[in-house]
């Protein structure tokens, strides 16, 4: 597409939260130029709801079928999204992990992506659409849903980056950036304007998951940690996090113990 860049874009539960914010979230989208993939979490609290509805069913559910029943979570808001766009008259479609070519291993509820094979999504930017994508899951290659664990959505978005060769990941958060400290919990915690990768994976994971910044790391991918709210991220630039690529090529098996 004559070198239109290419930018993942995320959104968590929080942005994801209420109708209302869906919404704003589809108009963030639409003032965007270039090839969007948008990955997205659950709606704010549904992961945790799904997970109790199958504590009342059965005492220790099957992680075989927890998978299933937690992958509905993304499902929901990549839907939304995609009606809340072509409602704002931008052409959109969502996929699910599986459908965005997300093979990981066999492992239910902890699995790691060992591929990223994203030929419909291609197909669908080629079209001239937001491809909208439901993170934290994707499919084992004997064809089982599988979920990704803590971070599982942050660590999708940048596993599409490095497949996509996009110029960055975007994370569309709660709070301005990155911060010295959890700023929901002190006041004096101060904002950072860029870290390198190194320093970020330092931190207390209260912005992203360890797993996402290893594997940006790995692949040389930028990250950029920015607010959600309008009025946020028009007076703040966020936090880039970036550095030097530490191993070449696409590299998604990284250090098992830190998955």
């Amino acid at each position: 597409m004559g070198g239109m860049k290419t930018c993942v874009m995320k959104f968590g539960g929080a942005s994801m939260e209420t109708p209302g914010r869906i919404a704003e979230v589809a108009k963030i989208i639409g003032e965007r130029k270039g090839r969007l993939v948008v990955v997205v979490s659950a709606m704010g609290g549904m992961t945790d709801e799904l997970i109790g509805l199958a504590h009342k069913v059965a005492k220790e559910p099957s992680k075989r079928e927890l998978d299933m029943l937690l992958s509905v979570g993304e499902r929901v808001s990549m839907a939304l999204l995609a009606m809340a766009l072509e409602e704002r008259g931008v052409k959109a479609i969502s996929l699910t992990g599986s459908q965005s070519g997300i093979i990981t291993c066999t492992h239910h509820g902890e699995a790691y992506i060992k591929d990223v094979r994203p030929i419909r999504i291609e197909k669908h930017l080629n079209e001239g659409k937001v491809v909208i994508v439901g993170g934290f899951q994707g499919v084992s290659e004997e064809k089982e849903i599988t979920t990704l664990g803590r971070g599982g959505s942050d660590t999708t978005a940048v596993a599409l980056g490095i497949s996509l060769g996009a110029d960055c990941v975007e994370y569309y958060k709660d709070v301005k950036g990155v911060y010295t400290d959890d700023p929901k919990k002190n006041r004096l915690a101060e904002l950072i304007e860029e870290l390198p990768f190194e320093q970020a994976l330092t931190f207390s994971e209260f912005v992203l998951h360890k797993r996402a910044i290893l594997l940006a790391s790995k692949n040389g991918m930028p990250l950029h940690v920015k607010s959600f709210k309008r009025d946020e991220r028009s007076s703040y630039p966020g936090t880039w996090i970036r550095g030097s690529q530490s191993k070449i090529g696409c590299v998604y098996e990284i250090d098992k113990s830190a998955l």
